[in-house]
């Protein structure tokens, strides 16, 4: 089952706890109208999001730089995916967190725009997966964050690159 298998990749790809990080989980709009999906996209519910992010790996710029992984199950039988990638914070108290990572998808990989068609044709399996949150510290462990995480592969394998997007809440617990 697609669901299984996007669920064991996320979690293989994330680094083990041992070396602490931060759990993360809420709830998304799926398929957000925005200028990022081309217009009109056909899929709706909301997205269960679970992931890890893990402990600053290195720098860029100064700024640390988390692996992450997670997965996003949509409620109303649309597309679900799991992602992994890399993700930084400019800020504490109240931070912005930029993100880019990839991720595998149970929806069409059509590479064709069918009108009749109730999903996002994304035209590859694999899509790009950028994410931008601010958020903002509750306590010494505990982060709360809006967040727009995008799907698409960029016009990469095809001409048409609709894509969907989701913006949501989720809470970060830093693990002791």
């Amino acid at each position: 089952h697609w669901l299984a298998m996007i669920a064991s990749v996320a979690l293989a790809a994330v680094p083990a706890p041992a070396a602490a990080g931060e759990v993360f989980g809420g709830v998304f709009v799926h398929g957000v109208d925005t200028p990022l999906t081309l217009g009109g996209d056909p899929e709706n519910g909301a997205d269960v999001q679970l992931g890890y992010r893990a402990n600053a790996v290195g720098r860029i710029f100064g700024m640390p730089i988390q692996p992450y992984g997670f997965a996003a199950v949509n409620t109303s039988g649309n597309t679900s995916f799991a992602a992994v990638g890399v993700s930084t914070k400019f800020g504490d108290r109240v931070y912005f967190r930029p993100g880019i990572g990839l991720a595998i998808h149970t929806g069409s990989t059509r590479n064709f725009n069918n009108p009749f068609n109730r999903k996002v044709e994304f035209g590859s399996r694999i899509l790009f997966e950028p994410e931008v949150a601010i958020g903002v510290r509750l306590n010494p462990r505990l982060t709360a964050e809006a967040s727009l995480v995008h799907l698409s592969h960029g016009t990469l394998f095809s001409g048409q690159n609709p894509g969907i997007d989701t913006v949501g809440i989720r809470l970060n617990l830093q693990l002791p």
